[in-house]
């Protein structure tokens, strides 16, 4: 049997398997550490190779924003920790309906946070008035908002068809194919798409803007 001593000095690095780890950082960054022996490299995850089987995350930002209104954008975290994107679109507020995604810019824009969960038996609908009027306070004062959640696909989205409903008089139908022509990738799980179906608006809060 061989000693451990002769094993310590039998051992090479450069008999180790190459290893790779990926690190996404709070801010969003994503990165790739590679090492093999003592080398290590890192650098920017790429968008992975078409051959790449099973699962395969989305680690391009997503920086579109939908113009809904003048004073009304939609888009996701990405969207919402860009500062060039932010200064791009003159947003001035920031509506955070995420769960658990930070505000990042704290001193720059004035946020609020109506942390949702995107699951379809998730109650949508007592959000709604909250969300309308941190929006009209925002439009009030000649700011820009910008909704976000994670995705900018199921929350958000949600979000601006109930404002819509809600403050400007519009339908379900015409609200949706708004926030779909402004934002493509937006899709409210089943669950928010029924109860902004059926909802009601108790009132339009005022006149249209």
């Amino acid at each position: 049997m061989q000693s451990l001593a002769a094993e310590i000095q039998s051992f090479s690095r450069t008999r180790l398997r190459k290893q790779c780890t990926r690190v996404t950082s709070l801010s969003g960054r994503r990165i790739i550490e590679t090492w093999k022996g003592s080398t290590i490299t890192v650098v920017e995850d790429q968008a992975p190779s078409e051959k790449t089987l099973g699962y395969v995350p989305d680690t391009s930002w997503d920086l579109q924003v939908g113009i809904v209104k003048p004073f009304l954008l939609l888009g996701s975290q990405d969207a919402a920790h860009d500062f060039g994107t932010l200064r791009k679109h003159k947003v001035s507020h920031i509506l955070n309906v995420a769960f658990g995604v930070e505000n990042v810019f704290p001193d720059l824009f004035i946020y609020k946070t109506v942390s949702i969960l995107d699951h379809p038996d998730t109650d949508l609908l007592p959000y709604i008035k909250d969300c309308c009027d941190f929006i009209q306070q925002a439009h009030k004062e000649k700011g820009v908002v910008l909704i976000h959640c994670n995705a900018g696909v199921s929350r958000a989205p949600a979000v601006v068809i109930g404002y819509l409903m809600s403050c400007e008089g519009q339908s379900f139908d015409e609200a949706l194919s708004l926030v779909k022509s402004v934002r493509p990738a937006s899709a409210p799980n089943p669950g928010f798409l029924d109860q902004l179906r059926n909802y009601k608006s108790p009132s339009l809060n005022g006149s249209k803007h």
